[in-house]
């Protein structure tokens, strides 16, 4: 089932899905008609695309109270642990503002100031994932941002998932609406009457909200354009196959078009590992699924040695890195691509995924090579702050000039001359 290749074959690189024409043509209709028309262009198109009629499009605190009905006492303890949890890690990265000055008088600075407004998409309909709400909001809600704003597409009854609402309130999103689609992308970038404009939308969606963030990229800002799930496990002779296999099929699963790489310096594992692959995905639900992700884009390669497995794995740059090596952590060095580091054999990916802390939203698609997880930083803005003195500006103001006039700017020149001749 799985392909036993040479390292030179392995990829997780993929052209990233810019859609049909067709596709793309649609999206812009889509949301231009929600740029004129507004709520009455959502509801159409919440009634064409997913065959519901929504009357009240906003979520009423009484949806709100009866979801917590629906949702046990157990899944809502462990969603609000998990919340805790992701919380606690994200303030380690809030950052503040700083000023230096100089003993001529010239202060310069930096101000962080949180954005304002955010919109967060959460796939719904027949799915639901509350701790895609946890991972997209409080990170916003640690920034600061006054208002976040979830849209997300209500189910054949008009209803949006219990648990996705009982998400929402742990972690403080401020309104909901249940609308989905390039339609929702649309109202969180120009506005309607009902739905708010925000100035950056975050969250995954399917082909047409992949393209509508594309689309409307430059009016808000956008997370990124994330790719299928990935995962690499690098493994010596001391790593359990059975739950190597386990995490591989955990990605596996996601989707058709996931990866699931394992990198070994041990032969006798990768044969392994490939028999409890077999053993495992015959009980599971979505082995189908799975099934077709190992076909297309998994694979077992054996490495002369754990040098050669870093550099696999570094050239890879996967989204989830999983190191099932004698004393993980004193290799963490080696490392310099990757979205998520799990170490050892208890560190599995779902653990990062739920409940540790860390964020989920991860670069794919091999942009672990300059591009980072979701994070405080993520809902922030940074703003210079300069205010130069008289004596630097006459001790530094011909240097400006010599720049200005250097680059054609004569009236960058003058605005310092006009200064120095008063100086």
């Amino acid at each position: 089932m799985l392909r036993i290749i040479n390292a030179s074959e392995l990829s997780i690189t993929r052209s990233i899905d810019q859609g049909t024409e067709e596709q793309q043509s649609a999206v812009r209709k889509i949301l231009q008609a929600v740029k004129e028309y507004g709520d009455e262009a959502v509801r159409t198109f919440t009634q064409k695309y997913d065959g519901v009629t929504v009357g009240e499009i906003r979520v009423t605190e009484a949806e709100y109270l009866a979801a917590k009905t629906f949702v046990s006492n157990e899944v809502q303890k462990a969603l609000q642990e998990a919340a805790d949890n992701i919380r606690a890690y994200h303030q380690h990265q809030a950052r503040t503002s700083w000023f230096t000055t100089r003993e001529s008088g010239t202060m310069l600075g930096q101000m962080i100031r949180p954005l304002h407004s955010v919109g967060l998409y959460v796939p719904g309909g027949s799915a639901s994932y509350p701790s895609s709400v946890l991972m997209n909001a409080i990170p916003a809600q640690v920034a600061g941002v006054e208002k976040i704003v979830m849209v997300t597409p209500p189910d054949r009854e008009g209803k949006v998932a219990p648990a996705v609402l009982v998400a929402a309130e742990i972690a403080g999103v401020t309104e909901i609406y249940k609308v989905g689609g390039a339609q929702a992308i649309g109202a969180l970038t120009y506005g309607t009457k009902t739905i708010p404009a925000v100035d950056k939308i975050v969250g995954p969606g399917n082909i047409y909200v992949a393209l509508a963030k594309r689309e409307v990229f430059g009016v808000v800002s956008i997370d990124m354009i994330a790719g299928p799930s990935e995962i690499v496990v690098l493994a010596d002779e001391t790593a359990s196959p059975r739950y190597i296999a386990a995490d591989l099929l955990s990605q596996a699963e996601h989707d058709s078009l996931a990866s699931a790489i394992l990198i070994t310096t041990s032969q006798k594992v990768a044969e392994e590992v490939a028999f409890e692959i077999k053993q495992q995905i015959a009980s599971l639900p979505r082995k189908e699924i799975a099934e077709a992700s190992l076909h297309s884009h998994g694979a077992i390669c054996v490495v002369a040695d754990l040098e050669e497995g870093f550099a696999v794995v570094n050239r890879l740059a996967p989204e989830h890195l999983e190191l099932h090596v004698e004393d993980a952590f004193s290799h963490l060095g080696k490392v310099k691509n990757a979205g998520a580091v799990f170490l050892g054999p208890y560190s599995s990916e779902p653990v990062g995924d739920y409940f540790a802390g860390t964020n989920h939203v991860l670069p794919t698609n091999g942009t672990a090579r300059f591009s980072s997880p979701l994070s405080v930083d993520d809902f922030i803005k940074k703003m210079s702050v300069i205010s130069y003195s008289k004596a630097d500006l006459v001790e530094h103001g011909e240097k400006i000039v010599r720049l200005a006039e250097a680059e054609g700017l004569t009236a960058h020149a003058k605005a310092i001359q006009v200064r120095l001749a008063e100086c």
